[in-house]
């Protein structure tokens, strides 16, 4: 026997209407349900002997078998205890280089992680390949109780759930796109949800906001998963001239609708936000809905998910739906069912949709609960489907108490013209736009969250502990540049005079005969610069951001990386002028010359200005060891390479060539290699990748989409120098591949456009480019024209043509402008690679070889009928902020990625390398 001890009450609904209607159905199928009448406000579930459900874990329910059963079927259950990572997702392996189609239930999360890091608008897509079915038995019903005598109330609604009683899927059974999401969401770690969230955001896909826990109830605000999402809009003020702004979707404020369902609705919520949020006749399905492929299978266990999704203008008349950013949001399930979700929307949001065919004596005690709030409500309504009249007695009964009126009740039957509809209903938002409303962004959601009693996923220990110390430094940072300059001292003219030095002397181990008087000139210089640089201390917020990576909590340590990333972007927002060209808001634009002060565009305070700080530290240190003017005993900063090499390894890319300086250094760079080895032990085969390119050609957006890296992208927001990130290839597949781990080089701004001059602009981007191709194994240059091959690469091929070592090159035509351009034609490939052009001739020129006018293809070993040149697709399908990424995009980057790791299987990429042949080769070049 189950008692529900509450007062007044004559319905399990009304008692406990935040409880899910599965577990209604569990307690009516034990037994008898008794009201009993008792003081007091609180209600709890009491079986025949008086024990609670804390009392007796061993109580069955419903739920809890569900969600285990559910992670079971998907192959999750392990990760429970130790959270999926986002290293284990991002390792290369047998699967990387096939399209497959999942074909049992474990393969389902793999492939969504797969295509959602590819950016395909497919990830979604559950079907499976059932070529041969598993030999599995099916999950057994667990409403099933053969033996159980079940009572009810023939007028109770609840009877009819009995026989609605949905079965878990079964391995030749699809999963519901929404329960696949939400297992993988709970069985991640927060920086995989994260990389979920951000990647879903880029696919224009509605976002998880309320995780639901099927199982302990306790249902999580995902705060953290949303941090790393950065938006650019256009924003037009009631006066004056519009603009771009910029800002974290977390942080801006805006309006929220949200969508709900009471009881029944013939309508869907989804489709009917879809149909508002696109613009013109292109439906874009950023809410999964029932019409979709697999959108009408049973959710087992994402009931309660709260999505979120924003509208953006774009400052182009013909696509803004609204003059400002919306967000609306969609409560997935009955708010009967889920009631605590539902009072958190009316809460934040300027108005509430409902969406119901059927208005009884029990929603309308859950709605009359509401009187208090000040949020707007509306009601859209299927009559003719459901109790007319009972809806309009009711709807009367409402008006008052709601504070509403008969243009607050829409009716929409299948008579009803959509289109219609839905100018009615943007006509809505807009009206409650117009007039004073609530603005909220998402960290005001989840402070309302928290009252209510949800969990916030940035609530965590280590969370705040990390974001504590990140508020210790930045907060000290008022001005970038006076920061820049009296914090981080050993960077600036230190550096910059020996990083010349340093260079004057390289090119004197070439020089014939070289004077000796000069050489010890240049060595006594640089000596001093390195014992200036060695005589200072770390000051406070560098020994704050050590102290940060030295954790030996790895959550800890990535927690603060990310804060420092998101602190230190805030501080230095006001300084931009023009929004950054970031992934969300990629423009056209071409490569054409550029002078020495547009390379050295002012640089954004980042993690990698603390890191080249501690850099120089090792290297003026290093440097006075080797000279004898410091004992080995004394160093005090021989740890910071193993602390530098221990982020590579968590996917934070590292400054390979100085952006400040435009040069390596070659100690620092060296020590860490050395470290990384020391700890990779027997598995540091590498092969290098490397990606060249003007900057706006979509090179590190090509890198970050074919491999799930965090390369900045855009030139206003990112760092000019070149950065390495390292990607694990799995145990299983490393022997066949022939690599332990793939070393990716973005080379960032380094590269400019046409040949200018033969002055020390030039010289430096050419031996730059000849420093990357020469370390890499593999080579991608992207491009933003069939042409536009940059000069300096040019010199790069004819300077390695001497050493011997020629990479394996790939050439990506990138087209930046219209989706709908074909690739180029056979001839217009044997284009690229015929000369003799003008670039061709003048880098031969100034090369002094005599045979400069031989085909690229010959230089380059390229055959134009081998792949070598590849045509990616416009990046996005419709126009930013609101477009999504193309699907022939995604798959264009993932055939490139499949021939990349094809060639570096089959040899072709050159000799593989482990690390101590990768130090030696930097050191050389």
């Amino acid at each position: 026997e189950v008692e529900l001890l509450g007062k007044g009450h004559s319905d399990l609904g009304e008692v406990a209407p935040e409880i899910k209607a599965s577990e209604r159905r569990t307690a009516v199928a034990i037994a008898d349900l008794e009201w009993r009448e008792m003081e007091g406000d609180d209600c709890e579930f009491r079986y025949g002997d008086g024990t609670n459900e804390a009392q007796d874990n061993d109580f069955p329910t419903v739920e809890r078998s569900r969600l285990q059963e559910m992670l079971s079927l998907l192959g999750l259950e392990m990760y429970q205890v130790q959270k999926l990572s986002l290293q284990d997702s991002l390792q290369i392996s047998f699967d990387s280089m096939k399209n497959w189609a999942p074909q049992v239930p474990k393969d389902l999360p793999w492939n969504f992680l797969r295509k959602l890091q590819a950016l395909n608008a497919d990830a979604r897509n559950t079907t499976m390949v059932l070529d041969v079915l598993p030999d599995a038995r099916p999950v057994e019903k667990e409403s099933q109780m053969e033996e159980e005598i079940i009572y009810w109330d023939p007028a109770d609604d609840l009877a009819a759930d009995i026989y609605s009683f949905s079965e878990l899927p079964t391995p030749d059974t699809p999963v519901n796109p929404l329960d696949l999401l939400c297992a993988l969401l709970i069985s991640s770690d927060s920086f995989l949800q994260q990389e979920i969230v951000l990647k879903m955001a880029l696919c224009q896909f509605a976002l998880p906001l309320v995780l639901p826990d099927s199982e302990n109830h306790y249902h999580t605000f995902l705060l953290w998963a949303m941090r790393g999402i950065v938006r650019t809009w256009w924003s037009q003020p009631p006066r004056g001239v519009g603009s771009f702004r910029e800002d974290s979707v977390v942080l801006s404020r805006a309006p929220a609708f949200a969508f709900v369902r009471m009881d029944v609705s013939s309508n869907s919520k989804s489709q009917l936000l879809n149909a508002v949020l696109s613009p013109g006749h292109r439906q874009w399905d950023c809410f999964w809905h029932r019409d979709l492929n697999l959108g009408t299978n049973a959710r087992e266990i994402s009931d309660g998910l709260v999505e979120i999704s924003w509208f953006f203008p774009s400052g182009r008349e013909d696509l803004d739906i609204f003059p400002e950013p919306v967000t609306f949001l969609n409560l997935r399930g009955d708010i009967g069912s889920h009631w605590l979700q539902f009072k958190l929307l009316t809460e934040i949001s300027s108005a509430v949709f409902i969406l119901t065919d059927n208005i009884s004596k029990k929603e309308y005690k859950l709605l009359y609960s509401m009187k208090e709030s000040t949020t707007k409500y509306y009601f859209i309504l299927s009559p003719y489907r459901g109790k007319r009249n009972t809806n309009l007695r009711f709807l009367n009964k409402l008006i008052p108490v709601l504070k509403i009126d008969h243009s607050h009740v829409l009716v929409k039957v299948s008579s009803t013209d959509s289109d219609s509809f839905v100018k009615r209903i943007r006509a809505i938002v807009g009206n409650v736009l117009r007039a004073p409303c609530r603005r909220v962004s998402v960290e005001d959601m989840a402070h309302a969250a928290r009252k209510l009693g949800l969990k916030v996923d940035e609530d965590c220990e280590e969370c705040q502990k990390a974001k504590d110390r990140m508020e210790r430094i930045t907060r000290k940072i008022k001005d970038s540049d006076a920061y820049r300059r009296d914090e981080l001292r050993l960077q600036g003219d230190p550096w910059r005079k020996a990083a010349q030095v340093e260079k004057e002397f390289c090119q004197l181990q070439w020089a014939v005969d070289p004077p000796e008087k000069h050489r010890a000139e240049l060595r006594r210089r640089l000596l001093e610069l390195r014992m200036q640089q060695n005589s200072h201390d770390p000051s406070l917020g560098v020994q704050e951001f050590i102290s940060g990576i030295s954790s030996p909590s790895l959550s800890e340590k990535q927690y603060f990386l990310r804060w420092m990333e998101w602190g230190l972007a805030r501080v230095a927002q006001p300084r931009l002028r023009q929004p950054p060209e970031t992934l969300l808001t990629l423009r056209p634009k071409h490569g054409g010359a550029t002078d020495l002060g547009e390379l050295l565009w002012p640089e954004p305070l980042g993690v990698e200005h603390f890191l080249r700080e501690m850099g120089q530290f090792y290297e003026a240190e290093s440097c006075l060891v080797e000279a004898g003017r410091l004992p080995a005993g004394q160093r005090r900063f021989a740890h910071f390479p193993g602390l530098a090499s221990e982020l590579l390894l968590t996917g934070l890319p590292l400054e390979l060539i100085d952006g400040s300086t435009l040069s390596m250094p070659v100690r620092w760079v060296t020590g860490l290699l050395k470290e990384l080895h020391v700890r990779l032990e027997r598995r540091s085969r590498l092969v290098v990748l490397s990606a060249l390119g003007v900057p706006g050609t979509g090179k590190s957006t090509l890198l970050n989409t074919m491999f799930g890296l965090r390369f900045a992208t855009g030139k206003s927001c990112s760092p000019r120098g070149a950065f390495m990130q390292l990607i694990t290839v799995a145990e299983g597949f490393s022997q066949d591949l022939g690599c332990d781990h793939i070393l990716v080089i973005d080379s960032g701004g380094l590269i400019g456009g046409a040949l200018t001059s033969a002055g020390d602009r030039f010289e430096l981007e050419a031996s730059l480019a000849t420093l990357l191709m020469g370390l890499s194994n593999v080579t991608v240059i992207s491009l933003a024209e069939t042409k536009d091959i940059p000069a300096a690469i040019l010199h790069a091929f004819l300077r390695l043509e001497k050493t011997g070592h020629m990479p394996n090159y790939q050439f990506v035509y990138q087209n930046l402008h219209d989706v709908s351009v074909p690739g180029p034609r056979p001839r217009d490939k044997r284009q690229l690679l015929d000369p003799p052009g003008d670039l061709s001739r003048a880098a031969a020129q100034m090369e002094k070889q005599s045979d400069g006018f031989r085909a690229l293809a010959g230089l380059a070993f390229c055959d134009p009928e081998k792949q070598h040149i590849w045509h990616i697709p416009g990046l996005w399908h419709g126009a930013p902020p609101m477009a999504a990424v193309s699907l022939a995009y995604s798959e264009a980057i993932f055939e490139l990625k499949r021939c990349l790791l094809e060639n570096i299987r089959n040899g072709l990429s050159n000799q593989n390398k482990n690390i101590q042949q990768l130090i030696e080769l930097v050191r050389r070049l």
